[in-house]
């Protein structure tokens, strides 16, 4: 990364919003600009109903190795601050979306990189990626939502396992354990990615996002609850020019355009 370039890169492609960690050197670990244009970022896309998928990706050697260590080593509490509360506001914002979060996933991804990994509802991930919560490697619990997610993902066992020992594991370990999707080849990665981000951009947005909400507040509530958050997210596509779409395709035997509305 040059002096001129962002630590956050952002781009479109169609209905995909692109963002790229951007500092290489160092990893792509985040540092307070990198984790304050991430919130900003989120805020737009939020506000922005033409993105229908986010692909998150590192630039360089690797998707992300952490916080940047020197910021808390500077002053770890306000260091802490610094860092966390933008990522955590930031999450916040990308669950609430409808466009689904899709992370492409490289060389390493630990700490918060990890954390962040978890936080995408699809995971695709290069051959030869390494992975460790790390935490408590540095005597620290862990941030950025990987204790709400790691349960979740691998049940209450093997989460623990992950957290407390702190062990590196590799990509075919993470696919087994279902912390990834996909495995593909290095070379594949960027382009079976960014396939899969349009695959899912050209799908019924408003559904997605109900979708994904409904299986995030699941562990939340009982049946009963569950079944009357179900019905209301029903009706609240049945509204939808998709559905309709969806429906006036069944019938004609076509496959759906969706729109997004």
């Amino acid at each position: 990364m040059t002096p001129s370039e962002p630590s956050l890169l952002v781009g479109r492609d169609g209905d995909v919003a692109t963002l790229r960690f951007n500092r290489p050197g160092a990893l792509n670990a985040i540092d307070v600009p990198m984790a304050r244009a991430f919130l900003a970022t989120a805020r737009e896309l939020a506000a922005d109903k033409s993105v229908r998928a986010v692909l998150l990706s590192g630039a360089g050697k690797g998707f992300m190795a952490g916080g940047d260590l020197a910021v808390l080593q500077a002053d770890p509490l306000q260091g802490a601050a610094d860092l966390i509360g933008p990522l955590h506001e930031a999450l916040t914002v990308l669950a609430g979306m409808d466009a689904p979060l899709v992370a492409q996933v490289h060389g390493v991804a630990a700490g918060a990189g990890l954390s962040l990994m978890l936080q995408a509802d699809f995971v695709l991930a290069a051959e030869g990626t390494r992975f460790n919560l790390a935490y408590v490697n540095i005597g620290t619990s862990c941030d950025v939502g990987a204790s709400w997610a790691l349960p979740r993902l691998v049940g209450l066992r093997r989460a623990l396992e992950i957290a407390m020992l702190g062990e590196m594991f590799d990509a075919a370990t993470a696919e087994r354990m279902g912390l990834v999707n996909r495995v593909l080849p290095a070379a594949e990665l960027e382009r079976e990615s960014m396939a899969f981000a349009q695959r899912l951009a050209q799908g019924p947005t408003v559904a997605l996002g109900r979708l994904r909400r409904l299986m995030r507040t699941s562990f939340e509530r009982d049946l009963p609850g569950q079944l009357d958050a179900e019905s209301a997210a029903f009706r609240a596509c049945a509204v939808t020019d998709d559905f309709r779409l969806g429906i006036d395709a069944f019938f004609a035997k076509k496959t759906p355009a969706f729109t997004g509305r």
